[in-house]
């Protein structure tokens, strides 16, 4: 104690850094008790994923025997509800499912979907699109049609390898683990992206 009664140095670092550790232990509570990984400390970070991977091995079967299973987390739940609504013309295929299959894979889609996710990316993707629109192609979601619109066409739809921003796992090495970071990007016949 100081010669005029208040607490010295040590007592005022003290009651800091009591205080920081308890905001820290509070941030820490408070991501890792939302119920679900997606919550989780490490999702938050550096390296963390950037979409939670797609999971329900009857969606991963049934849809990713034709395409990419892309993950629930790129598309709102309006999105998903109204492809899945509609998939004896899916994007000009027939890819309709026995109704217990659809039901089952609609739940899951809409359950993980976008706009449920804590994830910093599918947050980002549900704010660029407007509240009146429903997308139906991952590929023209606006925040990721910004996100490609720096790379040449050439090396898309003018590459054998790629064709169509719809093949995400083409240049994104570690789409199926919801990778989808600048780092994680060949281009088949160019290398490494890099804005």
């Amino acid at each position: 104690m100081r010669a005029d009664g208040r607490p010295g140095r040590r007592r005022d670092w003290a009651v800091t850094l009591v205080v920081v550790a308890a905001l820290g232990l509070g941030a820490w509570a408070y991501l890792t008790s939302r119920g679900d990984d997606s919550g989780a400390l490490w999702s938050r970070l550096p390296g963390g994923t950037d979409v939670a991977p797609a999971t329900d091995a009857r969606y991963l079967s049934e849809c990713g025997d034709c395409h990419f299973a892309y993950q629930p987390g790129l598309l709102p739940a309006r999105g998903w509800d109204r492809i899945m609504a509609t998939l004896d013309d899916h994007f000009g295929d027939n890819a309709e499912l026995d109704p217990e299959a659809r039901t089952a894979i609609t739940e899951y889609l809409i359950q993980n979907a976008a706009d449920t996710s804590h994830l910093r990316r599918p947050a980002q993707i549900v704010r660029s699109i407007p509240a009146r629109d429903t997308p139906l192609r991952i590929s023209e979601v606006p925040y990721i049609k910004d996100a490609h619109k720096d790379i040449p066409a050439r090396l898309v739809t003018g590459n054998a390898k790629v064709e169509s921003a719809s093949h995400c796992d083409a240049c994104h090495v570690q789409a199926d683990k919801g990778y989808y970071n600048d780092s994680n990007v060949v281009i088949p016949g160019h290398g490494k992206w890099t804005d």
